[in-house]
């Protein structure tokens, strides 16, 4: 299966695009371009004040305030420091500020931060909730993030584990047909691999951990369940813990998307493969049989007139 890439590769190319023909002496252009990432997410690239040597990239995402809760300002501001606007672009949440007449040597890096913003917005909160479970603590409360409408996401650890459920909505009731085989397919890997975590799959009612929420019930409501073992949450694994567990949702109805259109297309083909046989199979008439016919059609013509 194909994983998705956790960087916005749009937003780097742009970025480095611009830093490249700063550094090569070109004229600066204006540049007033909006993306469009997965979870409603928007990043915005514009020139502040029209200066076209400054390119402001800016993020929009509609669950920041619940990120917020989870430290995500301090996080941000780890990672993006001196280049992070103290006041963001109206409308959105974070702003970087980039100078192209001042910009580091090692440019490339902070380019590669600046497509994984969206990441590390996410990321706070599975670093506060690891970070419970490192001291052997049980949280005192549920991360709740709504990261999509009517789709929630929810997060809480124990001494010896942490627990991330994914709620989301099957539009198609084939997507709930599809969407069970992939969690089977999730629990065959857990057989192959005794390090993967625990993953369980519940269809219309939410499991055992949600039952005291308001965790929405329905024919086209799936739940997906993370157990994550301490070998997942430790400092040396939890980067790509991160990277992997924050796109699951995107990853799950991206390859059920897959599947339909291969599923058409070889139907699609099959299709073409019985016409042709039928095509193949049909008798064909002899010349006098036709002379015959024709002859009958235009005495009936003529009958008619």
């Amino acid at each position: 299966m194909i994983l998705l890439e956790i960087h916005n590769r749009i937003l780097e190319d742009t970025v480095s695009v611009k830093i490249r023909n700063a550094l090569n002496g070109s004229k600066p252009e204006s540049i007033d371009v909006t993306i469009a990432d997965f979870d409603g997410v928007l990043f915005h690239l514009t020139n502040p004040d029209g200066d076209k040597t400054k390119i402001r990239i800016s993020i929009c995402l509609k669950f920041y305030k619940e990120l917020q809760q989870h430290g995500a300002d301090s996080l941000i501001k780890e990672e993006y420091g001196e280049f992070l606007m103290e006041t963001p672009e109206s409308g959105y949440n974070i702003s970087i500020l980039l100078d192209l007449e001042k910009l580091p040597e090692d440019w490339q890096p902070l380019v590669k931060k600046i497509g994984l913003l969206k990441r590390n917005c996410f990321a706070s909160v599975f670093q506060k909730y690891f970070e419970i479970q490192e001291k052997g603590e049980e949280s005192s409360s549920r991360a709740v993030i709504h990261y999509r409408e009517d789709e929630t996401m929810y997060i809480e650890s124990k001494p010896d584990r942490v627990t991330v459920v994914f709620s989301t909505i099957f539009k198609d009731p084939d997507d709930v047909v599809i969407g069970k085989v992939f969690m089977q397919e999730f629990k065959e890997g857990k057989r192959g691999s005794q390090t993967a975590p625990q993953v369980l799959f519940s269809h219309k009612e939410p499991p055992l951990e949600l039952h005291d929420t308001d965790a929405r019930i329905g024919e086209n409501i799936g739940y997906v369940t993370f157990v994550l073992f301490p070998r997942h949450t430790n400092k040396a694994a939890r980067e790509n813990t991160i990277n992997l567990i924050h796109m699951f949702r995107d990853y799950l109805h991206y390859h059920i998307k897959c599947s339909k259109a291969y599923i058409h297309t070889r139907m699609r083909a099959k299709t073409s493969d019985f016409l042709k046989v039928l095509n193949r199979a049909r008798p064909e008439q002899s010349n006098s049989k036709r002379v015959a016919g024709v002859s009958q059609r235009n005495t009936a013509i003529r009958a008619l007139t």
